[in-house]
């Protein structure tokens, strides 16, 4: 399964709203435009004209080298990076976005280009180049959440696939993207739409992915806690009570491997009605977790594979028989 980024994906959008937009501005809102001289419009024409974005990006360099404190000079910026985030091929999309840091140098550059070309490095399964061109972009930045987010989503993708080479960077990555959203002091660079998807759609995925993170590494407490907080953010996620079901099931095994060491007596029966306790909790999760997928297209793979799980357990806590699953299961559908 693979965690989902709604904010992540909207603020790219609203990025290339913005971009296009201002590039727009920037081309037919002339009239309003302070007056410049001849020699710096040529310079701006000769930037929109340019036959393809690598031309466009080499124009740019020359005109914010010949007017370096010109009026236009946010324009120019935007309507290359337009040009160039449009760009199919992954390999020059990612040429031109690195070479455009290097003629774009300002702090407010960054923070357009920044969130493309990590795309663009993730979109194009270069995770090594995305987290050393994060950790630099981070370094000048360290509030940037989009960044901040797009990582911690790569590290917890790469370790659901077994690359657990992030999952340290990824956990404090996380963290800090938390530690932003909830002190609601919203980053200049985003505009209060984007704010607000981080704030209620972002803020629990990224509690999610930590905990998944935790719950990888074999930090179940934190995890547990983790994933609480999630759900209650969020109580519409179904991965969140499949996750939370997870932590109950190994705690439910670790309490089985100890009935079974204990000789017949009080401890063996506590323990016995201990690990049954916990089964119901794992039960209650998991058809939490598919009552809320089940009339999902998007989520039937993952109905398929846990169903089975559940129902074994259900049967064993009710005598072989699954009457009351699925009454059970639809108290948690999404209205």
């Amino acid at each position: 399964m693979k965690p989902k980024s709604f904010a992540v994906t909207r603020t790219l959008a609203v990025c290339a709203l913005v971009i296009a937009l201002v590039a727009l501005s920037f081309a037919q809102d002339k009239p309003k435009a302070p007056q410049v001289s001849k020699g710096e419009q040529d310079a701006m024409t000769k930037v929109q004209t340019a036959a393809d974005p690598a031309a466009k990006l080499k124009a740019a360099d020359e005109f914010i080298k010949k007017y370096p404190k010109s009026t236009n000079r946010a324009g120019v910026v935007t309507q290359v990076i337009s040009e160039i985030s449009n760009v199919s091929d992954p390999a020059q999309k990612i040429t031109l976005l690195e070479s455009s840091l290097t003629v774009f140098k300002d702090p407010a550059d960054a923070d357009i280009i920044t969130p493309i070309l990590l795309n663009a490095y993730i979109n194009a399964k270069r995770v090594d180049d995305a987290f050393s061109f994060a950790d630099k972009a981070l370094a000048k930045n360290p509030n940037d959440v989009t960044a901040l987010t797009q990582v911690t989503r790569l590290g917890t993708e790469q370790a659901q696939q077994g690359n657990g080479k992030y999952v340290s960077q990824s956990q404090q990555y996380g963290a800090k993207a938390i530690q932003i959203i909830e002190s609601g002091n919203k980053p200049a660079n985003l505009t209060d739409e984007s704010w607000k998807e981080y704030q209620t759609r972002s803020l629990p995925q990224l509690y999610q992915w930590i905990g998944m993170l935790s719950l990888m590494t074999g930090n179940a407490a934190d995890a547990k806690t983790k994933l609480d907080k999630a759900a209650s953010l969020n109580g519409n996620d179904p991965y969140t009570f499949l996750l939370l079901g997870s932590v109950a099931n190994d705690e439910y095994q670790k309490l089985v491997e100890n009935y079974k060491k204990q000789p017949p007596g009080p401890l063996k029966d506590s323990l016995l009605k201990d690990a049954q306790a916990k089964m119901d909790e794992v039960i209650e999760m998991w058809a939490h977790a598919i009552g809320l997928a089940q009339d999902n297209a998007q989520y039937q793979a993952f109905v398929a594979q846990l169903r089975p799980e559940l129902e074994g357990y259900y049967k064993y806590r009710h005598n072989n028989s699954t009457q009351g699953l699925d009454e059970l299961i639809a108290k948690y559908k999404k209205p």
